[in-house]
């Protein structure tokens, strides 16, 4: 069983209407999700993420030591730099995905809400004589987003991981409310994921299933490296990239904007030749609607589904963009 995120003080803001799910405990929205969507695109603003998981890993070994267990190569790290690395199964297939920074003592990484004892569970098995300590710090930090181009004030001493479409903030807990009050507009989790879906950036337990392997979802050189030593399950990655290609890929969909509900997460995909009874051929994984875009989502599909075919979600008419190569 996953253990319950602490609820954020955020949520008793006027309007704050709740997530529901995998991220309660934050705001799904402030009252305005397209308004909250064209602030975070203009780089303004902030996203309540202190539901997320948060672990830390300190000692002389934690670099070197973290090289051995993840997908991405963390041994040479530079103080302040960014990166995500997963943990997979002996088979290859995603367990756990973390971003994460080290600040020159201390890895800072956030993960999925909920996941971080099952990750710690892990950790603990794999020290052996490294010198290493690692820690749950989730009901002592919070993870605050600031979209890209944002100008807000990073408090000193706070751990900072800066991305591509912005800065993931490790900022203590008890100083959420007060840090929110002075760099909002806030923008709850349903903006946040509307951009990551247009971003084609995949969430573990959405774009995820217990057979998902890092090939699928397009993070082979995003969090896998391919000339780093052995760890859990590199002959699964080393073989299909070199052999073969991934069972599945995902794809981004526009969505028929005429239905009024969104496909949820696990809606059959099929041929939109063969009909609502024709053969699945995948599945939605997230669905959103998007500020210009409309509704849209990503998917997981099998790889040989013909990359210009017309989809249905559901009952929905779905037009598809590559992500994953076929």
């Amino acid at each position: 069983m996953l253990r319950q995120p602490p609820t954020s003080p955020l949520l008793s803001l006027p309007g704050a209407v709740p997530a529901e799910g995998r991220d309660e405990g934050v705001a799904a929205h402030y009252g305005d999700l397209f308004r909250e969507q064209r602030a975070l695109a203009a780089g303004t603003g902030l996203v309540d993420l202190s539901h997320r998981g948060i672990v830390t890993v300190t000692g002389d070994d934690r670099l070197g030591w973290l090289h051995l267990l993840l997908t991405q190569a963390v041994s040479d790290l530079p103080p302040g730099r960014a990166t995500e690395a997963l943990i997979l199964s002996a088979n290859g297939h995603i367990e756990h995905a973390l971003y994460l920074v080290d600040d020159g003592e201390t890895v800072w990484a956030h993960v999925e809400p909920g996941t971080q004892e099952a990750l710690i569970g892990y950790l603990e098995s794999m020290k052996f004589f490294y010198r290493v300590e690692v820690a749950d710090r989730t009901d002592d930090f919070a993870v605050v987003h600031l979209p890209a181009g944002s100008i807000a004030d990073v408090p000193d001493g706070v751990a900072v991981r800066e991305t591509s479409y912005g800065r993931d903030l490790f900022l203590p807990r008890a100083d959420l409310a007060a840090y929110a009050g002075s760099n909002g507009p806030l923008a709850g989790i349903w903006a946040y994921e509307a951009l990551r879906v247009e971003g084609h950036r995949p969430r573990l337990g959405f774009e995820t299933d217990h057979r998902t392997i890092p090939h699928e979802i397009g993070l082979i050189g995003t969090a896998v490296h391919l000339q780093k030593g052995c760890y859990r399950g590199q002959e699964t990655v080393a073989r299909v990239h070199n052999l073969g290609k991934p069972p599945r890929r995902m794809v981004f969909l526009h969505l028929d904007g005429s239905d009024v509900h969104l496909p949820p997460h696990g809606t059959p995909i099929r041929l939109k030749a063969d009909g609502e009874e024709g053969r699945q051929l995948g599945f939605v994984t997230t669905a959103v609607r998007h500020h210009e875009l409309g509704p849209i989502a990503l998917a997981l599909v099998k790889r040989n589904v013909p990359v210009d075919a017309e989809l249905l979600a559901g009952a929905t008419a779905a037009a598809q963009e590559v992500v994953v190569e076929a």
